[in-house]
């Protein structure tokens, strides 16, 4: 009997991130002095050396190995160094802030590192078995993170309502995944995608599951109505862990879309673009109408997210090439945006002080005012005005649907980012025209972390001349997706 040795170069990275994050835990119990630190940089230096292992193995092929259950492609090679690249700041952004509120610890960096672990098998995943284990491990760690801070009560509630709503839904997943393996007897999306071919879009089986499987994806985006845990999750848990889990997850999700429901499941697309449909117009409405409502900026924020959810559809609505690539492209941008919205408020956040609130915010610009301009650029970015990069993630969703007939939902999309404007102006009339609260200290952030959050807040202006670059590069990578 022959056996077959796997090939192991394509999963190199992940080897090494996984291997890193048990190496960083046992730095945690028996280097107890310098240990958290030692923690920070180990991780660090993890990113870059995966970065580079990444680019490395890059070419112009796509290599299958692990019996079919795992593919590299252009597409889930540029994912996970856009991974990489978001996760390194969100751990710079993050020292501070753990530091000052005595959770700068280990284990957040190897949760963090065992979630990444996750998203990167999501997003290499050629079979639903390896999709659903990528997922669970990134919710696991996710679960645990929410927890870190153990004296908060909020913290505990959030990750408890985050844990039992995420069992469900991963529970519906599973069945969903359970209905698709019956009916064409594999778990290979490849397979799959030529049975559903010969099985044809009625069959009851297939569309039973086809809903289940939809529902699972629809919670992990935080689409409407499987949101309710985000509006929780954000208030609750630290603002660090907020910045982890609303930037780098949401490619996860994006790849996880391309690889079952375009991979897999196109074949289906009728059906479920209907559902999308659906989920993208109650996500944009509910979301931006909510968060009109909310005084406290995180929970603003994380109605802010499910409305984002909502345009990042679109793309895939369209059922198009360009489209995919405008959702791989706004979801990218908007994980940045998160990341520098969320990581502003670390730093604003003191010991004695979390900012949470928009009165926390008022006369920023008089205290920082540098600060103050470059929480206006990730306000106007979110909102999609031009010329940042925002508006070109929106337009080009919009345009996806434009392109395919849909001028109705387009016209939707458009009225709902009108709304949406009007909270995030209102963020920045309060840095610049409110008189700041009595007591308010000044800022306190090292150089180099204000230099990063400079250079996240100017590239969402800066780096316009490469747009096209970037747009082209996101549509390239999803043609080649096989």
């Amino acid at each position: 009997m022959n056996t077959v040795i796997p090939n192991f170069l394509p999963v190199l990275p992940e080897i090494l991130v996984f291997s890193m994050a048990c190496a960083i835990l046992m730095v945690t119990v028996f280097a107890r002095s310098r240990a958290s630190d030692a923690c920070y940089w180990l991780t660090l230096a993890t990113l870059v050396i995966a970065a580079w292992l990444t680019v490395r193995g890059m070419g112009n092929t796509t290599i299958y190995t692990f019996n079919n259950m795992f593919v590299q492609d252009a597409m889930g090679d540029v994912l996970k160094l856009a991974m990489y690249g978001i996760l390194f700041v969100v751990f710079v952004y993050s020292k501070e802030y753990l530091r000052d509120r005595k959770i700068y610890q280990g284990e957040y960096f190897v949760l963090g590192l065992f979630g990444l672990v996750g998203m990167m098998v999501m997003v290499s995943a050629a079979s639903l078995l390896t999709i659903y284990l990528g997922l669970e491990l990134l919710s696991l760690s996710m679960y645990a993170m929410v927890a870190m801070q153990r004296d908060s009560v909020h913290s505990t509630e959030a990750a408890m309502k985050y844990f039992i709503l995420g069992a469900i839904a991963s529970g519906m997943l599973l069945y969903g995944i359970s209905m698709i393996y019956g009916i064409t007897g594999s778990l290979n999306l490849h397979t799959i995608r030529g049975e559903v071919g010969k099985l044809g879009a009625d069959n009851l089986i297939l569309t039973f599951g086809l809903v289940f499987v939809v529902v699972g994806i629809a919670f992990k985006l935080g689409a409407v109505p499987f949101h309710m845990w985000i509006p929780d999750v954000y208030h609750g848990a630290p603002t660090s862990v907020v910045m982890y889990v609303s930037s780098a997850p949401k490619l996860a999700a994006f790849a996880m879309i391309m690889r079952v429901l375009v991979g897999g499941l196109e074949s289906l697309a009728n059906s479920w673009q209907d559902m999308l449909v659906i989920l993208a117009i109650l996500s944009m409405g509910l979301g931006n109408v909510i968060a009109i409502s909310q005084t406290n900026i995180k929970r603003m924020l994380a109605y802010s997210t499910i409305s984002h959810m909502g345009f990042f559809l679109l793309g895939i609505i369209s059922t198009s090439g360009n489209g995919y690539g405008a959702s791989m492209f706004y979801a990218i941008v908007y994980a940045v945006m998160s990341m520098g919205g969320f990581g502003m408020l670390t730093i604003l956040s003191r010991k004695d002080k979390e900012v949470q609130d928009l009165e926390d915010l008022k006369g920023l610009s008089q205290r920082h005012p540098w600060m103050a301009a470059l929480m206006l650029l990730f306000m106007f970015s979110m909102a999609g005005v031009p010329p940042t990069f925002g508006f070109y993630a929106k337009l080009l969703v919009i345009q996806s649907v434009i392109e395919v007939g849909m001028l109705w939902l387009a016209i939707v999309a458009v009225l709902m980012a009108v709304i949406g404007a009007f909270y995030y102006l209102r963020v920045i009339k309060v840095m610049y025209f409110d008189e700041a609260s009595e007591g308010a200290q000044p800022i306190r952030a090292g150089a180099g972390v204000q230099g990063l959050l400079t250079a996240n807040a100017l590239a969402l202006v800066l780096m316009l001349p490469f747009v096209g670059w970037m747009i082209d590069l996101c549509r390239r990578v999803i043609t080649g997706l096989s």
